[in-house]
């Protein structure tokens, strides 16, 4: 099986969600399950339906994160020297040479990635024009808007 990159917080995150989903979620569902099939006749009982459809869900989710855990690829950056290389788990800054502006991304795993707080996956695109540069490169990346020119400005082992 591959092994997933992962920053220490994104797997600290999935251990989190994991111990929410066995320690509560699942129990949870275990006694809504129980509480519908006292309601009677199990074909037409809708809850218990809905109880079993949730457990399916949960279970299937905490195969996914067991499956990621136990096949992940912890990378610590903070542990690395900076030598100023783009590389997973790096905090960059780049800079649009059209039009000045600066933007900061952190190259994360596909499971931690949230362009809202600037966490872009080590598959996306710009991650991976990115990925093996230096501080002060410029760099071509293909965005659905076409081809933009950036310069890196800052690479932070964070």
């Amino acid at each position: 099986m591959s092994q997933y990159p992962m920053t220490a917080r994104g797997a600290e995150l999935l251990r989190k969600e994991l111990n929410e989903l066995k320690t509560v979620t699942r129990p949870r569902i275990i006694a809504s399950i129980a509480e519908a099939r006292e309601h009677g006749d199990l074909k037409e009982n809708a809850e218990y339906h809905a109880a079993r459809e949730e457990q399916s869900f949960c279970e299937g989710r905490i195969q996914d994160i067991e499956g990621k855990l136990s096949n992940a690829q912890i990378i610590d950056v903070t542990k690395m020297d900076n030598t100023g290389k783009v590389i997973f788990g790096t905090t960059v800054t780049i800079m649009n040479l059209e039009t000045d502006a600066e933007t900061t991304y952190r190259i994360v795993g596909d499971d931690e990635a949230d362009i809202k707080n600037n966490l872009i996956s080590v598959n996306s695109p710009i991650a991976r024009g990115l990925i093996g540069k230096e501080l002060d490169d410029v760099v071509n990346i293909q965005t659905p808007a076409g081809t933009v020119e950036f310069e890196i400005t800052e690479v932070e082992y964070i």
